[in-house]
């Protein structure tokens, strides 16, 4: 199972550097979920992309916290988060 995932946008140049920096943490090891895909992620993240999960639950957007997220990623799934 994929932990993180990358909702975003094409052309947007704010996913394009969360993707690069997704490929600095966990190379090869994430998801990108076009946006405007569907409507209910149209509804809930259009204003926001890039959004960052991890575990399926929404770990950050706009910019990705390499730091926080690394951090994050060496804990288990389900793990509680700060």
């Amino acid at each position: 199972m994929t932990r993180v995932t990358l909702i975003s946008r094409n052309g947007c140049h704010l996913c394009e550097v969360a993707e690069q920096a997704l490929d600095r943490i966990v190379p090869g090891a994430w998801t990108r979920v076009d946006v405007d895909s569907s409507v209910e992620l149209q509804r809930d993240y259009s204003d926001r992309v890039p959004v960052v999960l991890l575990d399926g639950r929404e770990h950050g957007y706009w910019r990705v916290e390499e730091e926080r997220l690394r951090r994050d990623l060496a804990k288990p799934p389900g793990a509680p988060r700060l």
